[in-house]
């Protein structure tokens, strides 16, 4: 067995049936979201009717392996495993896997993102992100909290941010389809100053989309799993939009991070890019972009971006050319797809065969580098 530290750089919260009602602001106590009991499961509303999250997988760490015939998308609370929501059970669970240390993000928190009213959102971020930081202190060496920040209005983002960093919090999370358009817009340079100069890493979390009018479902049907499968495909355009706008050339110390994404699916990318860049006539064709020092756009990518993975092996046999820096370890606790209990076993098996040194970054040293722990 390897003696690398193992540091997961995905992991989750379950926030409490009360959290909101408990931090929002009083004159959003109202419109906060609530848990209604519905038949045996616990759904969450906000603003009146606005459905948007259920208690059900996000609960089930352990099952895959144990039970796997019991995981279902409804749940109740009664179910939730009480490290979701008691810092003190989390830091047991993470001692059972063998996890030193790691970065956490909501459940319901992630759905949010389906409420309409961006001022209600806003609202509703600073209550979770009071309510992290709460979660965080007894073990603030052991639990890093990514704070949600509202893009909607970049000003409110700001605000959020640099709270949040007074709070404690060690990052935040954007949504991987902003309500305004891609992130190459002018619009969101107040952020990516700000989370340079505060050394804030920024990251963008699987399933965190944005509200837009008249959007279909696409969960429940054969349109959510071409989501589920192909969650990636927005990833590409965050990619390639905020390396050919510049934002990495303006802001060198941003760092921006993808989560649960797995990563097989980026050394392809990256050399789509090169390739585009380096053809004389394209740069041409799309405004002939040059970067300076003579920098190819997945060099861009490999100073300023990390990516994280949890089961990819296939992704692992190509770290080279994405670069060993950008690659961390999640175990997604405690959603029912985690690696918990058996993590050390799981990364072990990845890495087999890949240097000592090269496992103790993507295991958990290039997860402690970004976000400071110790």
């Amino acid at each position: 067995m390897a003696l690398y530290k193992l540091i997961s750089s995905d992991s989750h919260v379950v926030e409490p049936p009360d959290l909101w009602q408990n931090y929002i602001e009083p004159r959003y106590r109202h419109r906060a979201p609530r848990v209604v009991r519905e038949g045996a499961f616990d759904q969450w509303y906000a603003d009146g009717d606005v459905k948007f999250g259920i208690v059900g997988s996000d609960t089930q760490a352990g099952r895959r392996f144990d039970a796997p015939e019991t995981i279902n998308i409804d749940g109740s609370y009664e179910n939730v495993r009480p490290g979701g929501y008691d810092p003190h059970e989390h830091v047991k669970d993470m001692d059972i896997d063998g996890v030193a240390a790691d970065v956490v993000y909501p459940s319901i928190g992630l759905e949010t993102w389906l409420i309409p009213s961006t001022d209600l959102l806003s609202a509703v971020f600073r209550a979770y992100n009071r309510w992290l930081a709460d979660f965080c202190a007894p073990h603030s060496n052991r639990i890093k909290g990514m704070a949600m920040i509202n893009v909607d209005v970049v000003a409110d983002a700001t605000a959020e941010l640099r709270r949040g960093a007074g709070l404690g919090l060690a990052g935040a999370t954007i949504p991987q389809r902003p309500l305004f358009g891609r992130y190459d817009g002018p619009m969101y340079e107040p952020l990516w100053t700000l989370a340079e100069e505060l050394a804030m890493p920024l990251t963008i979390h699987s399933g965190a989309s944005r509200w837009t009018p008249n959007a279909p479902a696409v969960f429940g049907n054969s349109r959510g799993m071409v989501e589920f499968i192909n969650q990636e495909y927005d990833m590409r355009d965050n990619v390639v939009a905020m390396i050919f706008s510049g934002v990495f050339e303006r802001h060198p110390r941003l760092k921006v991070g993808l989560v649960e994404y797995e990563i097989s699916w980026a050394p392809y990318l990256l050399h789509r890019m090169d390739v585009a860049y380096r053809e004389i006539r394209r740069p041409e064709r799309f405004g002939g972009r040059r970067f300076s020092g003579g920098l190819l756009p997945s060099d861009l990518f490999r100073r300023n971006m990390f990516i994280s993975f949890q089961e990819d092996h296939l992704g692992i046999r190509m770290r080279d050319y994405l670069g060993v820096e950008t690659l961390m370890w999640g175990n997604d606790y405690p959603h029912a797809e985690s690696t918990f209990p058996r993590s050390r076993e799981i990364v072990d098996r990845i890495l087999e065969g890949v240097p000592e040194g090269e496992k103790r970054l993507i295991a958990g040293g290039n997860c402690a580098r970004v976000f400071g722990i110790e």
